[in-house]
């Protein structure tokens, strides 16, 4: 059977994208008859239904997509030239991912190698560091003590020591990670309760919140903001190169 004419499957997204004001147009005669109109054409291909929600869905992602790519244009500062970000790979690199990750998170810790493997295959990576402490307490004490280690110039050593945690930051832990990495760790204690470290992470939760993103790993990849875009969850090798790839290509 042929599919849905274009004129009937507006009519199927008519109730919900006409204002009820504009609906009253049609006389209650015209309202019955598109109602049979579309009950029947239902029970004849069940599938327009699928097809007209799957449609509904493509545009939401589209306009989801499209606000996104307006967040990170206006919060384009805050994400590719904030000179206080931790950065790891070639600080001129010329595609920058700007990864917000949690210490805590598992699916952070899985990716870890595959970034790794990443800036050792391609030395023209830049990475930006964004602490985001979403999974509770112990993942703001991890942050504030990667962004006190920044302070030591150590802040790579001390993400790769945290990151490989299989137990719980705690201060007798991050002490002894801290002091195998080469930290002072009297000074890293003393910069961890330093309120612009806190400040520091309330931005990066701020920059989160508007790009959009709900949770860790979150991926900001571009060659700069207007063609950066979001890419949330944690990903393969594979799948970062071709992401930088396509960074790349849209220079």
């Amino acid at each position: 059977m042929r599919k849905l004419p274009a004129l009937l499957l507006l009519l199927v997204l008519l109730p919900m994208a006409v204002p009820a004001a504009a609906q009253s147009a049609f006389t209650e005669a015209q309202r019955s008859e598109i109602v049979e109109i579309l009950r029947r054409a239902l029970r004849e291909d069940p599938s327009i239904l699928r097809e007209a929600l799957t449609g509904l869905d493509a545009a939401d992602q589209r306009a989801r997509a499209g606000a996104q790519r307006d967040a990170i244009r206006a919060n384009a500062g805050a994400l590719f030239s904030d000179a206080a970000d931790p950065v790891r790979g070639n600080p001129r690199g010329d595609v920058t991912i700007v990864e917000f990750f949690d210490a805590r998170c598992p699916y952070c810790k899985q990716m870890q190698p595959a970034m790794d493997a990443l800036l050792r295959r391609d030395p023209n990576i830049r990475v930006v560091m964004k602490d985001l402490p979403i999974l509770g307490p112990s993942s703001v004490v991890a942050a504030r003590a990667l962004l006190a280690a920044h302070r030591q110039g150590r802040y790579a050593a001390y993400y790769d020591a945290l990151i490989a945690l299989r137990g719980e930051p705690t201060e007798a832990v991050l002490r002894e990670q801290a002091q195998r990495v080469g930290l002072d760790w009297n000074r890293l204690r003393r910069d961890m309760d330093d309120p612009t470290i806190a400040q520091r992470i309330e931005a990066n939760l701020r920059l989160a919140q508007a790009l959009g993103v709900d949770g860790t790993p979150a991926l900001v990849i571009g060659p700069d903001a207007n063609a950066a875009q979001l890419v949330p969850g944690a990903l393969e090798l594979a799948q970062l190169e071709r992401m930088v790839s396509q960074a790349r290509a849209s220079r």
